[in-house]
């Protein structure tokens, strides 16, 4: 049972890869993953003497289980719900022209200078999940050719997860690394990760400013007869505009105040927004705010995104229940001898093939955190573990939640990204590692 899962797991790795070749789109190939290695780890409890029940539950040991793992990831999917209903509301507003009619530049190598800068920043103060989101939403606006438009929103990829390696509340990784005390002083987090995470960035942009040439072409704005005879006023645009990105920065405040799941901070943003926006187009007919509101945007939320999170958060889940995640880390513990560096690199392009939330759980497991030395609390140790786990994701576009936002939101192929990004994506981030590793020599 132990080698079939990890079977199913490949297999339904590939047909995610290979969705265009196959017709078959990623959403459904993640949910038979997902649910048929639960099915595996059920059917493997059987001959093991266990409580059925109290295992799916609660785990073998009583610390994980089905439940567990379920909370997780609700957190991360409602998270990803209430932060796609707010951007698509300041989208219906057309609050995103107050961005994109400051971005006057067509020539492509400055405006991809912008766009990654501005996502580099943006992720530290949001969250890379968010931050990519919300720049697709931009690029959109910004750019109509779809190849073109890749290029740009595989390099968001790559800069959201860099913007949110070195920040406590850009990532999740460095947010778990920060909240249970291996990384607990916030500036020494900054001074020591910003520099490696913005060469992670720069590398790749630098190498591909240099073949990337040409102008942008903008997409015309597509405007029913609707929208000239109660089109939304400017007050209105700057308002949802400024509504939306609060609601979006208020979450890590909210998380860091209040200790409870980022989730809950998203949906009581959106529920504040949904509240102003209803109170704002009160007087205005059922056709007019139909498109205005937030039952409106519903319709326009990508749940087929939704639904393939669901499958391939549930397939690492069964294989880290199963223990093969904690058995991998032990092998590199022992492959490497202890190196830091090397097992580091190694957990950075681990998480772009599995999720990086269990990979740096399971190190958090290995380790303890000692009172001096690479292991000790801000020590180098978990430092490259925040840098590499939160940069090393973007070598894959499945292997970080920036990338799979970014898959569902443009459709993107993984085969395109592979020949494309993926190694733009790993010059950078051995870059940035070589850079912390010469800061600390």
């Amino acid at each position: 049972m132990a080698i079939l899962i990890i079977v199913v797991f490949v297999l339904g790795y590939a047909a995610i890869a290979l969705e265009h070749p196959l017709k078959i789109d990623k959403a459904a190939s993640a949910l038979v993953t997902g649910m048929v290695c639960w099915a595996i780890y059920v059917f493997s409890l059987n001959g093991g003497g266990h409580d059925i029940i109290h295992t799916i539950e609660h785990g073998a040991n009583g610390e994980g289980g089905l439940y567990h793992h379920m909370f997780d990831i609700a957190n991360i999917l409602f998270f990803l719900m209430g932060a796609m209903t707010i951007v698509e509301l300041v989208d219906a507003h057309e609050g995103f022209a107050v961005i994109t009619d400051r971005i006057k530049t067509k020539n492509i190598t400055k405006l991809l200078w912008i766009i990654c800068i501005l996502t580099f920043f943006f992720s530290a103060a949001l969250d890379n999940l968010t931050t990519t989101i919300v720049m697709v939403s931009l690029l959109r606006k910004l750019i109509k050719d779809q190849k073109t438009r890749w290029v740009f929103v595989g390099m968001v990829v790559v800069a959201a997860n860099a913007g949110g390696a070195w920040s406590p509340i850009g990532d999740v990784t460095t947010t778990m690394l920060w909240i249970k005390g291996q990384l607990p002083d916030v500036p020494n987090i900054i001074i020591d990760l910003i520099l490696p995470s913005l060469v992670a960035l720069l590398v790749p942009l630098a190498i591909l400013s240099f073949t990337f040439k040409g102008e942008v072409e903008r997409p015309l704005k597509q405007e029913n007869a609707d929208h000239y005879l109660n089109p939304t006023t400017s007050g209105e645009r700057v308002s949802v505009f400024i509504l939306g990105l609060s609601g979006l920065i208020f979450v890590p405040f909210f998380k860091t105040v209040t200790h409870l799941p980022p989730f809950m901070g998203m949906m009581l943003s959106l529920g504040i927004i949904w509240t102003i926006t209803e109170i704002m187009h009160k007087g205005k007919s059922k056709s007019e705010k139909q498109p205005l509101s937030v039952i409106g945007v519903l319709q326009k939320i990508d749940v087929a995104s939704v639904l393939f999170f669901l499958g391939i958060l549930m397939a690492v889940a069964a294989l880290q229940e199963f223990g093969h995640l904690r058995t991998a880390a032990l092998a590199l513990d022992s492959a490497f001898g202890g190196d830091i560096f090397s097992i580091n690199i190694v957990i950075g392009l681990l998480s772009s093939i599995v999720d990086n939330v269990p990979l740096v759980a399971a190190a958090q497991g290995m380790y303890d955190i000692v009172p001096t030395g690479e292991f000790a609390a801000n020590g180098h140790f978990w430092e490259l573990l925040a840098y590499c786990a939160g940069t090393g994701g973007s070598a894959l576009i499945i292997g970080s939640a920036a990338g799979v936002a970014a898959m569902g939101l443009e459709k993107i192929d993984f085969m395109w990204y592979l020949k494309k990004i993926s190694w733009l994506a790993i010059i950078g981030y051995l870059a940035g590692a070589a850079t912390y590793y010469l800061m600390h020599l």
